[in-house]
């Protein structure tokens, strides 16, 4: 099941940025396809990181590795590595959408810029920043890239100690009358809806009440005051679908552009299959801390205990009040992998005008790994 829920998100990312990149081009693309260079001369700092903007937006990266002042430091591939991620990650089928300059500090013959790179992925947008330093070479400017090398887990042998439930379904040659294990009982144990200006959400928690392992999802329905169905929606990623038994879930679904006012009731609809599933990979989460506003986040990091290269990790946490009702869900996906015994910082954001309604909050994660059978 791991194996082929991963092989839909490749697939499904690598359908998404296709269809993105043939109706929304980047215009620099179209002018290289033209024979026209949008390249600048980098007589300024400015022109020469806008320079190396367009060549890894273009996956140029043989012109971009060569354009930079320090690439004797390091190799092609570890620079390509750098942008797209060591192991298969989210960053891996990520493409770099736009990016931002911003002067720090220029003298005669160096200068510093910050650079904000705005990465698109099947599953959202990501950023990050890279604080670049530049040196003068005549009457132009090159950049010194700040290559991240991804760290090296040393030989070890980490013994495992987990649970795990297998699943035998009829084959072809049973009875006809033979039937599969029933599906797991499961239930929604908390439900809120609120009225936002992007549109209703509806957020909840789900328990698998069962004491074997689920795969589960829920769909909402909007109905109004006359019967009639306003919309009908799924949770899709805000959800951790595999769960173990006695787990919760958090879920959120969005309505856009529905004000609750047109709401009389939400007719909620769990449902659950059978899967095989372990315990395994653990994932601990460390120096947990909740910022209030401004800029109000919750602050972390992921640590994977098992032996995985953990390709994608996907972070929910559940915010709630002084009296345990749910004020907002949130989640982060990791764009690299997370390595084993490597803490992973990870920062969720908290919508300000609800940051000060927060007192707890629970943060779960879910995986899929690159070997995942």
């Amino acid at each position: 099941m791991k194996g082929a829920l991963l092989a839909l998100f490749i697939a499904a990312a690598t359908v998404a940025l296709i269809v993105d990149g043939t109706l929304r081009p980047i215009p620099s693309a179209l002018a290289y396809a033209g024979g026209e260079t949008l390249l600048r001369t980098p007589s300024t700092p400015e022109a020469a990181v806008e320079n190396l903007g367009d060549q890894i937006r273009l996956q140029q990266w043989q012109k971009a590795w060569s354009s930079l002042a320090n690439k004797a430091q390091f190799t092609e591939p570890e620079f390509v590595h750098d942008l797209t991620g060591y192991f298969l990650s989210l960053r891996t089928y990520a493409m770099l959408d736009n990016f931002e300059v911003f002067p720090l500090h220029e003298s005669a013959d160096g200068a510093d810029v910050l650079m904000k790179l705005y990465w698109a992925s099947v599953v959202g947008p990501f950023e990050e920043s890279r604080q670049l330093h530049l040196v003068r070479q005549g009457d132009r400017w090159l950049v010194e890239w700040p290559l991240v090398k991804e760290r090296h887990v040393p030989p070890q042998v980490i013994p495992v100690d987990y649970m795990r439930w297998d699943v035998i379904n009829r084959g072809p040659g049973d009875d006809w009358g033979a039937q599969n294990v029933a599906a797991p009982h499961v239930r929604i144990v908390d439900m809120r809806p609120i009225n936002r200006a992007e549109g209703v959400f509806v957020l909840g928690e789900l328990l698998n009440d069962d004491v074997v392992p689920a795969w589960v999802s829920v769909r909402a329905t909007l109905v109004a005051k006359n019967g009639a169905a306003i919309a009908s929606e799924g949770s899709f990623d805000m959800i951790l679908h595999r769960l173990l038994p006695k787990q919760v879930t958090p879920f959120l679904i969005r309505f856009p552009n529905v004000d609750l006012s047109q709401v009389d009731k939400i007719r909620m609809d769990p449902s659950a299959e059978l899967v095989s599933a372990s315990a395994d990979p653990v994932i601990e989460i460390q120096n947990q801390k909740y910022n209030p506003a401004p800029d109000a986040s919750l602050t972390g990091q992921l640590s994977s205990q098992s032996g995985e290269v953990i390709g994608f990790a996907h972070v929910l946490s559940t915010f709630y009040d002084r009296n345990g009702q749910l004020v907002w869900i949130a989640g982060q996906y990791m764009s690299r992998a997370l390595l084993p015994q490597t803490p992973m910082d990870f920062r969720i954001s908290v919508p300000q005008d609800l940051a000060g309604q927060v007192s707890s909050e629970r943060t779960e994660v879910a995986t899929f790994s690159e070997d995942s059978e």
